[in-house]
């Protein structure tokens, strides 16, 4: 088992409605129970027998009560440092039920929907979060090895691969819209960014 992840991530503005086929994305709560550092260790319940909408008013604690008896799978998860879009990562499924009491117990909490697209060659997740952290949008493109020569989708803004601020770690510890005019205004001042160590950029206008 390759205990790494392998990934590029990408602050959007929003996620593309074509690119929502009407399912029901992957409802993830999650909790930290260490981030320090960019070590964590984290609880995860999963599913997609609901569809919830995901704003600043969406409390993760309740729909965690609202929704326990949906959730289809739960994992317990140690990660370590991301270096050039990868991180150790180590993940073991557990019970859902154990996963909802723990969550409830302890931890900084995260809630958010995952729309999971095939672009070109590339598999996609879209998370886009709810709570303190809307109206947040983050777009990774994951492989099982590095993550070169990627085609980047119009709607990816610019990319966060190795800011800690942007890992759901560091979300969980200072929520986006504590930094978010921070961040807007850096933005401004620099422009996109997108990072040239991972081979040739490729830059799609389109998204279909």
């Amino acid at each position: 088992m390759d205990d790494f992840e392998y990934e590029r991530r990408f602050f959007c503005r929003e996620m593309p409605p074509q690119l929502d086929d009407g399912d029901a994305p992957t409802l993830i709560v999650q909790s930290y129970y260490v981030h320090s550092d960019n070590y964590a260790l984290r609880i995860r319940l999963k599913t997609r027998r609901t569809r919830i909408s995901m704003d600043r008013s969406t409390d993760p604690l309740e729909v965690l009560d609202r929704c326990r008896d949906l959730f289809s799978q739960a994992f317990v998860t140690i990660k370590g440092p991301a270096v050039g879009g990868t991180r150790y990562e180590a993940e073991r499924e557990i019970d859902t039920r154990i996963a909802v009491e723990l969550v409830k117990r302890g931890g900084d909490i995260i809630i958010k929907n995952r729309y999971s697209v095939w672009i070109d060659e590339d598999g996609w997740n879209i998370d886009v979060f709810g709570g303190p952290n809307a109206p947040l949008v983050i777009a990774e493109a994951e492989r099982s090895g590095p993550v070169t020569n990627l085609a980047i989708p119009a709607f990816c803004i610019t990319e966060v691969t190795d800011q800690a601020r942007f890992s759901n770690d560091g979300l969980a510890s200072k929520p986006y819209s504590a930094w978010e005019d921070e961040f807007e205004r850096e933005l401004t001042e620099r422009g996109p960014q997108f990072q040239q160590i991972f081979g040739r950029n490729r830059m799609r206008h389109t998204v279909r």
